[in-house]
């Protein structure tokens, strides 16, 4: 295999990145400059090597403790938790959560042989004591994530920890119409005066 279809290979083992996709990109980075190639080859290995999981939270960081957890001006008092780190950085877009994250790295899927011990439950049950005053599950709108939140939800409620959901339901901008009949039924549970 000469080098090019090596770089298309590894590009499509990538996630959402198809054949043709990696092929254009292998193209792209032959008309860039030989530098600047080598500083994304270098970047790409020096993320690899320095990024471990925050030894708070567990999501990604190239410290032992991420900006957020280590940030005065965060409310260490409720704790939002996530599935993937890429979660914690679209809460994060949102600009509205002022509190701390912690990172699950999955969810509970037995039919997969993913159990409370396979993802960071009892770092998360570490981390509540009594400072804490709520817990926000942003989970997956999955089977999976439906199945852990109310796992979690049964492991905190002894604490007199407040627990809650996001809310889930029809997006903005969308038409009531195209949504599916599941989303529609949660959009109705959650509804709230005007």
């Amino acid at each position: 295999m000469d080098s090019i279809e090596t770089v298309v290979e590894l590009f499509s083992s990538l996630p959402t990145i198809g054949k043709k996709t990696a092929r254009r990109l292998a193209f792209h980075l032959l008309k860039q400059p030989k530098a600047d190639v080598e500083r994304f080859a270098s970047a790409m290995v020096q993320m690899r090597t320095s990024v471990q999981e925050c030894t708070s939270c567990h999501t990604f960081t190239d410290r032992e403790i991420c900006l957020i957890c280590a940030s005065e001006k965060r409310d260490r008092t409720v704790i939002c938790v996530v599935e993937q780190p890429t979660d914690v950085m679209a809460v994060e877009r949102t600009g509205d959560f002022r509190g701390v994250y912690h990172v699950l790295h999955g969810a509970l899927n037995p039919l997969d042989g993913v159990g409370p011990d396979d993802i960071r439950l009892q770092a998360l049950m570490a981390r509540l004591g009594p400072s804490i005053s709520e817990v926000i599950l942003a989970l997956n709108p999955t089977v999976e994530g439906e199945v852990t939140t109310q796992y979690i939800s049964r492991m905190v409620s002894p604490l007199q920890i407040s627990v809650t959901r996001i809310a889930r339901g029809v997006p903005v901008g969308a038409d009531l119409e195209f949504a599916d009949d599941a989303t529609l039924a949660r959009a109705l549970e959650g509804r709230i005066p005007v």
